[in-house]
C-alpha cells in the first residue's frame, strides 16, 4: 500500500494531456474530470488553458460550475494556466456578456491583456517560492523559468491576501503580474506544461501534498 494524492485535470477544452503528462512526472496520480463524480475523487484540481468562455459554458452544460465553486470553498486546492487563470478570479476584464467564472482569488485580471493568438510569445519569468523545490536547505536561487504566453492574460489588480509570485519581466507588459497564489489556490498567466520544465507543477504537487491527506491506493 502506498499513500499517493489524486491531482485532477478539468478535461472540457484545453491542453489536458500536457498537464497529466506534467503531473505524472511529479509522481503524483492524475484524473481526467469532466463530471462530478470525478471531481469528487480528486485531492487537488488542475484547470489547464484553452478558452475561458468556452470553458466556463462547457462547465455549466457538464453540471460543474456549482460543484467546482463548493470543492473550492471548501478548500480543494488548484491551479489555473492561462485560461485557468480568468476561471480562477473572482472578478475579469474584458469578458464575453454574462462570462462567469469558477472564482476564489481574490485578483482582477484582464482577458487576452498579451494579445491575439499571432502576437504569442516566449519569456523569462523569475517566480518566487521556486527555489525551495531544491528540498530543505537549497543553496542556489531558482533559475528563471521559460515562460510560454498564448492569448495570455494579466492580473491588474490583487486583493490584500494574494501573493504575487511573478511579473512579466520584457516588453510592452514589463511589471505585470502574472503569477499568484492566495492560500491553497494558485494560477499563472503562461503555460508551463509545455515547456518539459516542470517546476511549477512539483510546487503544486507539493502543496497537495502539504495540505490534503492523501487517499490510499494499491500501489501499480
Amino acid at each position: 500500500m502506498v499513500l499517493v494524492p489524486t491531482i485532477g485535470v478539468l478535461a472540457l477544452q484545453g491542453d489536458v494531456r500536457e498537464h497529466m503528462r506534467a503531473l505524472g512526472a511529479c509522481g503524483v496520480r492524475t484524473l481526467a474530470v469532466r463530471r462530478p463524480a470525478e471531481l469528487e475523487r480528486v485531492d487537488g484540481l488542475v484547470i489547464p488553458g484553452g478558452e475561458s468562455t468556452t470553458m466556463w459554458k462547457l462547465a455549466r452544460t457538464f453540471e460543474l460550475l456549482d460543484p467546482l465553486r463548493k470543492r473550492i470553498e471548501g478548500g480543494m486546492p488548484a491551479y489555473g494556466s492561462c485560461a485557468g487563470m480568468i476561471m480562477l478570479a473572482d472578478r475579469i476584464l474584458d469578458g464575453v456578456e454574462g462570462q462567469e467564472t469558477i472564482g476564489g482569488i481574490d485578483m482582477l485580471v484582464r482577458r487576452n491583456a498579451f494579445g491575439r493568438q499571432v502576437d504569442s510569445f516566449e519569456s523569462d519569468v523569475t517566480l518566487g517560492g521556486l527555489e525551495t523545490l531544491g528540498g530543505p536547505g537549497a543553496a542556489e536561487p531558482a533559475a528563471p523559468l521559460r515562460a510560454v504566453f498564448i492569448r495570455a492574460p494579466w492580473v491588474e489588480s490583487v486583493g490584500a491576501d494574494v501573493e504575487v509570485l511573478g511579473r512579466a519581466e520584457t516588453g510592452f507588459a514589463a511589471g505585470r503580474i502574472v503569477a499568484v497564489r492566495q492560500g491553497r489556490l494558485m494560477a499563472t498567466a503562461f503555460h508551463p506544461e509545455l515547456t518539459g520544465d516542470f517546476r511549477v507543477h512539483r510546487y503544486f504537487a507539493d502543496l497537495v501534498r502539504g495540505v490534503t491527506t492523501p487517499r490510499v491506493e494499491q500501489e501499480d
